[in-house]
């Protein structure tokens, strides 16, 4: 029978990270049949009775699809493997086989990503049918023209391209600080908008996709699996 580490069932069902489980844990909150537990890296299975506060938890193993989301650092590329950079995968290292990343980041970009081996819930995130919103916030090399607001709502023509961006809506939050909300993904989309306007994006952050937002508490490299609730979602 398949089994989990105890601080990855916490994660698995609570949607916290894995040293917030470990300080559950230490704490004396966790029973597994019944026994007070200080392991974080106890195995358990389906079958055991776990439990945080009296609450019970549902034992998810690796027989399942398994869904995460990743705050991506910059430097590292949106693939499974890659013979010049290391990939979104080095930052899970405590997970199998199988994953792959949704969809891509280019290398210098940061934020959300969601890594999984569900095939087709992936594709329900990516499908250029579902206009699924993503959301980034820029800085620009110089302060954003509130007009682009309006040309971006309207969509414009990128380079290279036979028809325009899709609507998108653009919120100015400093001079050289925007939130970009767009939904499609073209290649380097954000940053080719913002170059169609004599602009530059010096850094780029994804911190939302399709309503699900990149907790302030996940640091740069660190993930967590998805709730049930974040993958009904999609």
């Amino acid at each position: 029978m398949e089994t989990v580490r105890l601080d990855k069932c916490l994660t698995m069902n609570f949607g916290c990270s894995r040293r917030e489980a470990g300080i559950f844990i230490r704490k004396g909150r966790v029973t597994v049949n019944g026994i007070p537990v200080r392991d974080a890296a106890l195995r358990v299975s389906p079958e055991d009775d776990v439990r945080c506060d009296d609450s019970g938890l549902q034992v998810v193993t690796r027989a399942c699809p398994r869904y995460f989301m990743l705050n991506k650092p910059a430097g590292c590329v949106s693939a499974t493997d890659d013979s010049e950079y290391p990939t979104v995968m080095s930052c899970l290292r405590d997970e199998a086989g199988g994953l792959f990343p949704v969809g891509r980041l280019d290398l210098d970009t940061e934020g959300l990503i969601f890594i999984t081996d569900d095939g087709a819930w992936a594709h329900r995130v990516t499908a250029p049918s579902r206009k699924c919103p993503k959301v980034y916030e820029a800085v620009l090399e110089h302060p954003a023209d509130p007009v682009l607001k309006e040309i971006f709502a309207r969509g414009v023509l990128l380079r290279g391209e036979k028809t325009p961006t899709l609507p998108a809506e653009l919120e100015i939050l400093a001079p050289e600080k925007v939130r970009l909300t767009i939904h499609e993904g073209r290649y380097h989309q954000v940053k080719r908008m913002f170059a169609s306007q004599g602009n530059h994006v010096i850094s780029l952050r994804r911190i939302a996709i399709g309503g699900i937002f990149l907790p302030e508490d996940l640091g740069s490299g660190e993930y967590r699996p998805l709730t049930p609730q974040e993958i009904a979602l999609f």
